[in-house]
């Protein structure tokens, strides 16, 4: 993967197309992670577009674990705006070229990584060198080497690593691992998964850059997917094949704009998943032994829906986002179990890595070997 220099880097933010590639990693010398005493944990996010604009800060202002305490930003005109708005005080702010100083400021517990997915390693590794444990946006990097360099900070600087999968804080997705750990409704014979939407709107955008983005529509909305059949099942597959398709080859030039695939599971059972940066698709269905259960929709922010061949699913909404980071604070504070751990998102990132393997091959079976176990979380 070709990598961006910070001038790129600069460059390509002032134009509002997003940030760029790694950067160099320099030693520091590290804390060692929040004592369980403290009450509240501070966070800080890396990178201000509309994910920490409109989903995490103002999820931060509700969470009971955590709260808002610093930012990162490429951009100043965004510094006294969140400062006035989330009385974040000056020495909270950061840039990305000062940013290594955050080992300094006992405030700020936890970094979360809200960037390209270019940059993901890279701060990653800074926030764990400099003794921060590490929310990761999904997903998780670019490839599965730097997962490994990630999960290999995280631990050589004794702090916490979680990805930014909020689904596993949230009821309706926490009642389908319930029907699958108890088998509510038998052995699961099927399951499909859909994630996708129509980005249409900015082709400047940086996930249509593929050396920001690493792909397209699978490294998007297509982990989502990847998830679903996952704990839809509560298996890791064992092969998958896939297929990848474009409409638009003049819009969506160097990613996939739709791709299939298909897994297959230990157990019997017979998965698929569709994903597209062309589509609109929100659901999860599972074909059982004794009935059926479904979430539609099943990723988005918005309310979640599901019903079963029972009825209907009715839980109560809070933000996904304050669940979220209340669990990896607890997690922290309270050492409850990591919801979404690293090796979750490397995990994914080898079912990923498989995917683009089959397509290049013509749609060849490709196998995967997982231990019983890898990546579940709690």
């Amino acid at each position: 993967m070709d990598k961006l220099s910070r001038r790129d880097f600069n460059s390509t933010l002032a134009k509002g197309t997003g940030a760029a590639a790694l950067m160099s990693i320099s030693p520091l010398a590290c804390a060692m992670g929040t004592p369980k005493t403290k009450k509240k944990l501070g966070v800080a996010l890396v990178g201000l577009g509309s994910y920490s604009t409109y989903q995490l800060a103002p999820a931060l202002r509700d969470t009971e674990h955590c709260y808002l305490a610093g930012i990162v930003t490429g951009t100043p005109n965004k510094e006294q705006i969140w400062a006035n708005k989330y009385g974040i005080p000056k020495e909270n702010i950061y840039n990305y070229q000062n940013f290594d100083d955050i080992v300094k400021n006992e405030s700020i517990d936890i970094v979360y990584v809200v960037l390209p997915n270019s940059m993901h390693a890279d701060f990653s590794i800074r926030a764990a060198k400099a003794g921060k444990h590490v929310i990761c946006e999904k997903p998780m990097a670019m490839n599965v080497e730097e997962c490994d360099t990630i999960i290999k900070a995280c631990k050589q600087n004794k702090v916490k690593l979680g990805i930014g999968y909020r689904l596993h804080s949230e009821p309706y997705t926490q009642e389908i691992k319930r029907f699958v750990r108890e088998k509510t409704f038998g052995n699961i014979n099927y399951i499909s998964a859909d994630a996708g939407y129509r980005s249409m709107s900015n082709p400047e955008q940086w996930r249509l850059n593929k050396k920001l983005s690493g792909g397209g529509a699978l490294m998007n909305m297509g982990v989502y997917a990847i998830q679903s059949v996952i704990y839809g099942t509560g298996e890791n597959p064992i092969s998958v094949s896939a297929q990848e398709y474009s409409t638009r080859p003049d819009y969506f030039k160097g990613t996939d704009e739709t791709i299939t695939a298909q897994f297959e599971f230990k157990s019997g059972v017979v998965g698929s998943i569709m994903t597209s940066h062309n589509i609109r698709a929100n659901r999860l269905f599972a074909s059982c032994e004794q009935g059926w259960f479904e979430l539609d929709p099943a990723s988005t922010y918005i309310p979640l829906a599901g019903r079963t061949s029972n009825g209907k699913l009715n839980f109560p909404q809070e933000s996904q986002q304050k669940l979220q980071m209340d669990d990896f604070a607890k997690h922290i504070l309270f050492n409850q179990p990591n919801k979404a751990p690293g090796e979750m998102g490397k995990r994914d990132m080898i079912i990923v890595e498989a995917i683009y393997k089959s397509i290049v091959e013509g749609g060849e079976k490709v196998d995967l070997n997982f231990s019983t176990n890898y990546g579940f979380g709690g």
